[in-house]
C-alpha cells in the first residue's frame, strides 16, 4: 500500500447543537478511504441531541471517538483542542460541524505533505451559498497551482488564508512547537492559530485542489461568527484577533510576515465592513469608527506608505483623518471588489488631487502615476423604460485626466447569473443551455458542459459634453427570465486605446430616482418581474421572477414583510 494510503489522518470535527448538519460532516471525513485512521467528533455540551446522534454512529464505525464537554466553551478554540490533544495520527485536519469534506480531499493533502516533506499543506477551500449552491473559491491565488513553500516568509501571500480547515497539519510539528488555539470564548481564534502556525516557519505545500466546502447559510436561526457582523463587538473581536497576529509573527522575528498581515486587514477586513457600515444604525457607526481609529492608529508610517491610494490604505486614511464618521456612500463605492471612487474629484488649490474639499490632508496624487488597470474609475449604469424594450445607460466618469490619457474605446458587457443552476447552464424549463452566450440578438454556441450562462456584448464609448464617456444599449430583460427566478450581476471590461483595459462593477445610478421594479411581457413567461437594485457595494444587479407564479412569489413576499 502507497504511504499515502496508510492510516496517517486525524480529522477533528467540532460542534454544539448541529444535530441537522453534524452527522453529514462525520461521514464526509469517514468518506475520505483508508488514509483516515480515526475521527475524533468533540460535542461542545450540545442540548439538541447532537451527541446522542454521534454516539450511535460512533457504535457501527470504529474509527470514530466522540468526546463531549460537559460545559459549553464558549466558542471554537476549546474544542478544536481536546480533538488535538485526544489524536494519535500523525497527521491532523480540522472539519466544522456544518462543513464538508469533498471526496479526495485528504489524499491531496496528505500526498502533498509527504512527497514534499512538509509540515502543513493546504488546499482550495469554496464557500457554498446555501440554499442556492453558489460557490466562491477562498484565496483562489493562492491555490491556483501546485507550490512548494520552504518558509512562510518567502510567499507572505499565505498571511490572508487565515482558515484552520482547508490544511493538514503534522501533528508532531504543531505539539513540539507548543501551537493550540486560544481557549474559551475567542472569536476569530483561527487567527492567531494561523499565525502561530507561520511564526514557527513550516515547509508548506499547496495544492489546487478543493479540499474543504464551507457551507454559508445566510437565513440560519444562529449564524455563524463570520456572518454575525451586525453587532460592534464582533470588529472589536476581529480587531484583536488581528493584533493579536500581527504581534505573534512580529515577536517571532518574521516581521516580513507581520506587514503583511497589517496590509491583510486594510485590504480584507477593513473593506469588508466599511461595504456594510451605511447599513448600521448611528450608534454602530460611531463606535465603528471610534474603535477603527485607534486601532489604526497603531500602525506606523511603513505600513500605510506602500501606495497610499490602494484601496484599503485610502479608506484608513479617511478614517484617521476625520473624527466622526463621514462619506459613508463613497466608502462603501471604495471598499468595493472592484473598487470604485466616485465623484466629486476635488483639488487642492496646488492643484493636487485630494479626497474632498474639506479633507485637503488625504491626499490622491498617486492616482496621477497609478497603471490604468488598476485606478478605482466609475462607471454609472441605469436602466431606463422604452415604449419597445429597456435601455441601458452607461457612464465612465473622468479621473483626475487618466480616462482621457487613456482613451476609453468600449466596454465589454457581461450580465452574469449567480445561481449554481445558472453555471450549471440549464433553463428553467431543462433545456440545456451551457455556455450559452448571448451576443447582441444573436445566440453563440455552447462553450463547454458547466460553463457560466452569460449575456455579452460590447458597446462603444462615445465623449459627451460634460467630460463623461456614455454608451446606450438595449437588455432584453425577458431573455433573463428564460432561467428561472434567478439574480444577475453586471460586470464591465472597460478598453482603452492604450491597450490596457480593467474589469469593473457599474455603480447601480439613482440621481434620476430610485431604482423600479417592472414587468416585461415575454413570449414564454407571458410576463417577467425584474427588480433592479444596489448591492451592498452599491453594484447594479437585477432580480428575475418568470410568469404568473414568479410575479405571485414576489407579491406575497412583499406582503409579507409588510405584515411583519
Amino acid at each position: 500500500m502507497p504511504l499515502r494510503q496508510l492510516p496517517q489522518v486525524a480529522v477533528v470535527v467540532i460542534g454544539y447543537d448541529d444535530a441537522a448538519h453534524v452527522t453529514d460532516a462525520v461521514r464526509s471525513a469517514l468518506a475520505q478511504g483508508p488514509a483516515v485512521h480515526e475521527v475524533v467528533a468533540v460535542d461542545d455540551c450540545s442540548t439538541d441531541g447532537s451527541a446522542e446522534l454521534l454516539a450511535r454512529l460512533a457504535a457501527t464505525e470504529p474509527r470514530l471517538r466522540v468526546v463531549r464537554h460537559p460545559v459549553n466553551s464558549g466558542g471554537c478554540g476549546t474544542p478544536r483542542n481536546t480533538g488535538l490533544d485526544a489524536v494519535t495520527a500523525p497527521y491532523v485536519m480540522f472539519l466544522d460541524s456544518d462543513d464538508l469534506l469533498p471526496p479526495g480531499a485528504v489524499d491531496a493533502l496528505l500526498t502533498a505533505a509527504t512527497e514534499e516533506r512538509a509540515e502543513v499543506a493546504g488546499g482550495l477551500c469554496v464557500r457554498r451559498e446555501l440554499p442556492s449552491g453558489r460557490e466562491v473559491p477562498w484565496q483562489p491565488r493562492l491555490y491556483a497551482a501546485h507550490a512548494v513553500i520552504a518558509h512562510p516568509a518567502h510567499r507572505p501571500l499565505l498571511v490572508h488564508d487565515t482558515l484552520c480547515v482547508n490544511k493538514l497539519y503534522r501533528t508532531a510539528f504543531l505539539d513540539a512547537h507548543g501551537i493550540r488555539f486560544p481557549e474559551g470564548r475567542h472569536r476569530y481564534e483561527d487567527f492567531v492559530f494561523t499565525a502561530r502556525v507561520l511564526a514557527a516557519g513550516p515547509r508548506v505545500a499547496l495544492v489546487p485542489d478543493q479540499v474543504y466546502v464551507w457551507h454559508v447559510r445566510r437565513s440560519a436561526e444562529r449564524l455563524s461568527i463570520s456572518l454575525d457582523r451586525a453587532d460592534a463587538d464582533n470588529w472589536r473581536a476581529r480587531t484583536e484577533a488581528s493584533r493579536t497576529a500581527y504581534e505573534i509573527l512580529l515577536g517571532a522575528g518574521q516581521e516580513s510576515l507581520a506587514r503583511a498581515a497589517r496590509a491583510k486587514f486594510l485590504d480584507h477586513e477593513l473593506r469588508l465592513y466599511a461595504r456594510e457600515l451605511e447599513l448600521r444604525d448611528v450608534e454602530y457607526r460611531r463606535a465603528w469608527w471610534t474603535h477603527t481609529r485607534a486601532y489604526l492608529a497603531e500602525y506606523d508610517a511603513a505600513d500605510r506608505t506602500p501606495d497610499p491610494t490602494a484601496p484599503g490604505r485610502l479608506l484608513a486614511r479617511v478614517v484617521l483623518a476625520s473624527p466622526e464618521p463621514r462619506d459613508l456612500p463613497r466608502l462603501r463605492e471604495l471598499a468595493a471588489r472592484p473598487a470604485r471612487l466616485l465623484p466629486p474629484y476635488a483639488r487642492a488649490a496646488d492643484g493636487t488631487p485630494v479626497w474632498s474639499a474639506d479633507l485637503p490632508q488625504v491626499t490622491l496624487e498617486s492616482l496621477l502615476t497609478r497603471p490604468v488597470r488598476l485606478l478605482p474609475f466609475t462607471v454609472d449604469a441605469r436602466l431606463r423604460p422604452r415604449a419597445r424594450g429597456t435601455l441601458l445607460r452607461l457612464r465612465l466618469h473622468e479621473l483626475y485626466g487618466r480616462m482621457a490619457g487613456a482613451g476609453p474605446q468600449a466596454a465589454e458587457m457581461e450580465w452574469r447569473p449567480r445561481e449554481d443552476a445558472m453555471r450549471a447552464g440549464t433553463a428553467r424549463d431543462g433545456t440545456a443551455r451551457a455556455g450559452a452566450v448571448r451576443t447582441g440578438a444573436v445566440r453563440t454556441g455552447a462553450a463547454h458542459a458547466g460553463a457560466p450562462v452569460v449575456l455579452r456584448r460590447t458597446v462603444a464609448l462615445v465623449a459627451a459634453p460634460d467630460g463623461t464617456w456614455t454608451a446606450d444599449t438595449a437588455v432584453d430583460l425577458a431573455a433573463l427570465g428564460a432561467y428561472g427566478a434567478s439574480t444577475w450581476d453586471l460586470r464591465l471590461r472597460v478598453l482603452f486605446a492604450d491597450g490596457s483595459s480593467r474589469e469593473v462593477t457599474a455603480h447601480a445610478d439613482t440621481s434620476a430616482g430610485p431604482l423600479r421594479r417592472r414587468a416585461v411581457p415575454s413570449a414564454r413567461h407571458g410576463v417577467v418581474l425584474v427588480q433592479p437594485y444596489a448591492t451592498h457595494s452599491g453594484a447594479l444587479a437585477l432580480r428575475v421572477a418568470p410568469g404568473a407564479r414568479g410575479v405571485a412569489a414576489v407579491v406575497h413576499g412583499r406582503l409579507r414583510r409588510l405584515l411583519d
